[in-house]
């Protein structure tokens, strides 16, 4: 069969890693993708730009001792054991080179924040660039997508099938909002649709604990993926994993940065109660919040942790909505939010004496700051970010049958494939969800060029 492009890429975010270095290596590539507003709605653009690359340049730089095994360690503590044995090692032996390569050839200016640390993480690894905003990064693939001339965008449209043909290749069957549609011969397809965050009967049957709290990511991942998927026989896993958020403010409908959890906040609910260790993760406590009373609370800071923040985009959005309340006192601070005053008093007194040692604190956090006047606080809500599981790949992100074998033709990354996030929320690690978005793409792409005997130009001589 003739092909018209070598590869098609369903999904204008992560998948754009795959276009650009399907490119590079001399394929020719479509990106389509379903929503007219992709720049600013997809879960791409709308992530923290947050990218684990254990052993990269940027660490030895900075005098971080870090190593893809190390990451791997982390993963497994994190998850219980439980992630993806086939693509978590992938990843994170990918990690360094993705985003080396992202500052080389994308021109993303890469950068180590290396003044806290992210829960899960045991070393600085998570890279991202200024303003730590994902709108910033899908800015930066789309500039080096317009600058190729091998890469053609298709918005808005939608893949709604996925035909196999003989040989390994396929077509893909394209849709534009007048429901005409076009058959597109190819050698492969890369399903970057994300995942089924905006299916609301998806989510109640695989996510109830989370089910009622805010979505927060693009309207267009509805499961597109699993459903084409599903039509070719593949095999899908995990479908319980997802990443929450504890910390969306709930008047800027925005991220308050969990940085400034890592870095002393405390989370109380409307009563004025602390009601756990804020610093497991962010995933995990959008669940725990969502069970309080209201379903709501408040993130407590002070002016040191303000600065702190100002570094993230999200967290000025937050301060340009007007959502930060600040007071002199703690009970200065409860009346303006609504809260007992002497509940927050004695739940800010008791985390100022595990600072100092005098006690432990009875939810096991073990990293805290005393909070000094004047302090701050922003009303939170839980909600659900992206799923994290999916169709099952390889290695290659090449998509498997339940046998294990690849379905010739099809690939998936990001939230259209199974994560490395193992079961449930508290698996979730920060930066796993874009690493599999663009991790995957990358190997996809790889693995592509080499089996269309494409050479890659940028590998040493001796892997030619």
């Amino acid at each position: 069969m003739t092909t018209d492009v070598d590869l098609v890429v369903a999904g204008a975010g992560g998948g754009l890693t795959a276009a650009i270095r399907a490119a590079e290596l001399g394929l020719d590539v479509l990106v389509v993708d379903a929503d007219p507003n992709f720049r600013r709605g997809n879960n791409t653009s709308m992530s923290t730009a947050m990218l684990p690359g254990p052993g990269s340049r940027f660490q030895a730089a900075a005098g971080v001792d870090d190593s893809p095994q190390r990451f791997l360690d982390d993963i497994a503590a994190k998850t219980g054991g439980t992630a993806d044995p086939r693509i978590a090692p992938a990843l994170a032996h990918t990690g360094a080179e993705l985003v080396e390569w992202l500052a080389d050839h994308v021109g993303v200016p890469i950068e180590l924040p290396t003044d806290f640390g992210y829960p899960g993480h045991s070393a600085p690894r998570v890279h991202s660039l200024p303003g730590r905003h994902g709108s910033s990064l899908l800015r930066h693939l789309l500039d080096a997508v317009e600058r190729s001339d091998r890469i053609d965008l298709l918005v808005p449209a939608r893949l709604v099938a996925v035909r196999p043909e003989a040989g390994g290749s396929v077509r893909a069957v394209v849709e534009n909002p007048d429901g005409e549609r076009e058959e597109i011969a190819t050698r492969s397809v890369l399903l970057a649709t994300n995942g089924y965050g905006a299916d609301t009967g998806l989510v109640g049957t695989h996510l109830p604990e989370i089910a009622g709290a805010h979505y927060h990511g693009g309207e267009h991942s509805r499961g597109d993926a699993l459903r084409i998927g599903a039509e070719l026989g593949a095999a899908s896993g995990y479908l319980d994993a997802y990443q929450g958020h504890a910390g969306l403010s709930a008047a800027a409908q925005t991220l308050v940065t969990w940085a400034a959890v890592m870095h002393g906040a405390v989370v109380v609910d409307t009563g004025g109660h602390r009601f756990g260790d804020e610093t497991s993760g962010y995933s995990e406590y959008a669940a725990v919040l969502a069970a309080r009373p209201g379903g709501r609370g408040w993130m407590v800071f002070d002016e040191r942790i303000d600065r702190l923040c100002r570094a993230f985009g999200d967290y000025q959005d937050v301060l340009d909505a007007g959502a930060v309340r600040t007071a002199d006192s703690a009970a200065g601070l409860a009346a303006v939010i609504g809260v007992p005053a002497a509940a927050l008093e004695a739940e800010l007194d008791a985390l100022a004496r595990v600072a100092s040692g005098e006690r432990t604190d009875p939810y096991g956090r073990t990293t805290a700051t005393p909070l000094q006047p004047p302090l701050r606080a922003v009303e939170i809500v839980p909600a659900l970010f992206h799923t994290q599981g999916g169709l099952l790949v390889d290695e290659h992100a090449r998509v498997l049958d339940p046998a294990g074998q690849p379905i010739p033709g099809l690939y998936a990354a990001g939230g259209a494939a199974a994560g490395i996030s193992g079961h449930g929320a508290a698996g979730y690690l920060a930066g796993n969800g874009l690493l599999a978005a663009l991790g995957l793409a990358y190997l996809a792409a790889g693995h592509l060029a080499r089996s269309a005997s494409a050479v890659d130009p940028l590998a040493p001589e001796g892997a030619r």
